[in-house]
């Protein structure tokens, strides 16, 4: 694929991968937000009405 390297170790096996910004850039803040959201799927979630409630007693508050 155009853009894409792989770094490989001795054995033959992909241990990374570069991606040409020039070609692929458009996509790299969906790429990142996948990966950040990746790493937080274990993370406890928290109601809507909770965290509203939490974000409109914060903005009362004076600053």
């Amino acid at each position: 694929m155009r853009g894409i390297s792989y770094l490989i170790d001795d054995t033959g096996k992909r241990k990374a991968v570069m991606i040409d910004l020039s070609d692929w850039g458009k996509f790299w803040e969906d790429f990142h937000d996948v990966l950040v959201s990746a790493t937080r799927s274990d993370e406890p979630t928290i109601p809507w009405e909770t965290l509203k409630a939490e974000i409109e007693q914060d903005a009362a508050q004076p600053a």
